[in-house]
């Protein structure tokens, strides 16, 4: 066993400021000197770019769902061994979905942190305190920390009306100033917010001046090795796309691709990148329709992809990558863009949010766990290979393939079948 302080930050509901106080948290410690490891709990993209930012440390993935246990119990493991303070944000409220943050705070033995919007209440923020800390018998409770206080004396009533023996771990003031900026599909990527070393080291003096810099109790956790992996990518070149129109990439998707030994090449579509010379190519997902004009004149790399593919290669496109295999884009001012032409069909920007959750895909090469978040809906001739399923046992998103080329809305998890996703990218 291992011993390290930790904490998951939870709340009553989504949208209460969860990773606005996770990354204060994170910077506070870390410029203490300390060696802070934060997860986000569910298939977040966007959360663990700032938190990797807060700490100065990778932010990866732990969900009991999408993950799975035994991939959090050797994550957990090794970030106990080489930190001073893990942090895990949680996903939604407390105890939302199946599983659930508690879920992983029991499982683990993790001491619970609520979080609290005190916005536009006084004492009932007591009430709430003591609701999350007493509804699920056994569930580890170390305390509570208030959001968007208005004042000194409004910290005073929120502090003062929390149950007997209940921790404090302070207030964060309301403040535009040091806002995490958003968008219809959460936070703004780290890369895009030019000021936000600023605004976290605001975030961590606002909370210093009333929590303490103390470190939480210890807990113990086992001391589990990482899975073994036969390196079956060795020798293998995969070209990746990474900019501000392809993002949404799991931190533990490289690491898994580099443990079955390939080798790593980014490039990047939206500054004109060509494609590096590679064996296989990977295109995740992101915003590729806030970027349509510069990709859209990027007929060189559509031209190498065409080849790529029909020379019998591997492409792996997901949500947006997969968008911009179509032949158009439509954005959400209405406004159409030739894309790359290797799927027949189009994608087109939705007012609503189009799909949303957990899906496994029951591929030839093995099942992938993954999961689903966008705005477009894709119309294409193309018959499916076949549909990914919902946690519900529902009909999920359509994968396609054409000769090497997998693409659909699904981000896969790589290492909840490592060898599977070896299949994906390997040469003939």
């Amino acid at each position: 066993m291992t011993a390290c302080p930790a904490l998951l930050i939870a709340a009553s509901a989504s949208g209460q400021g969860k990773t606005t106080v996770t990354a204060a948290l994170a910077r506070l410690h870390a410029r203490q000197g300390r060696r802070v490891t934060v997860f986000k709990s569910g298939p977040d993209f966007l959360d663990p770019q700032i938190h990797a930012v807060a700490s100065g440390r990778p932010c990866q993935n732990l969900d009991l769902g999408m993950c799975g246990e035994a991939d959090a119990r050797w994550r957990l493991a090794r970030a106990a061994r080489d930190s001073d303070l893990i942090l895990v944000e949680g996903v939604m409220g407390l105890f939302d979905g199946t599983p659930s943050a508690a879920d992983i705070a029991q499982r683990f033995g993790i001491p619970v942190m609520a979080m609290i919007d005190a916005g536009s209440m006084a004492q009932t923020f007591g009430a709430i305190a003591h609701g999350l800390a007493t509804y699920r018998p056994g569930l580890p409770f170390a305390g509570v920390l208030a959001n968007r206080v208005g004042s000194e004396r409004h910290t005073e009533m929120l502090k003062a009306s929390v149950p007997a023996g209940m921790g404090w771990f302070g207030a964060l003031s309301r403040n535009p100033d040091a806002a995490l900026p958003e968008r219809h599909l959460g936070l703004l990527q780290a890369a895009e917010i030019v000021d936000l070393e600023a605004r976290l080291d605001a975030l961590a003096d606002a909370l210093a001046a009333t929590a303490s810099v103390d470190l939480p109790p210890p807990v113990e956790f086992a001391d589990v090795p990482p899975p073994a992996v036969t390196p079956s990518l060795a020798g293998q070149r995969i070209a990746i796309a990474r900019d501000a129109a392809y993002g949404f990439i799991y931190p533990a998707n490289l690491e898994q691709l580099r443990d079955l030994g390939a080798e790593l090449h980014f490039f990047s579509p939206v500054a004109g990148d060509a494609l590096p010379a590679c064996d296989a190519v990977w295109l995740p997902g992101g915003y590729p329709e806030l970027h349509a004009t510069a990709l859209s004149a990027n007929q060189a790399l559509w031209s190498a992809l065409r080849a790529h593919v029909a020379a019998g290669k591997p492409l792996l496109a997901e949500c947006g990558g997969m968008m911009s295999l179509f032949e158009q884009v439509t954005d959400k001012l209405g406004e159409t863009h030739a894309f790359a032409g290797l799927l027949p069909g189009k994608s087109v920007m939705q007012k609503r949010l189009a799909a949303l959750g957990m899906q496994a895909a029951d591929l030839p090469e093995g099942t992938l766990q993954g999961h689903t978040f966008h705005y477009s809906k894709s119309e294409t001739p193309l018959r499916p290979l076949i549909h990914a399923r919902c946690q519900d046992g529902r009909c999920g998103e359509a994968i396609y393939r054409l000769d090497r080329l997998t693409a659909s809305y699904v981000h896969f998890y790589f290492p909840s079948n490592p060898q599977a996703s070896a299949a994906l990218f390997q040469k003939t």
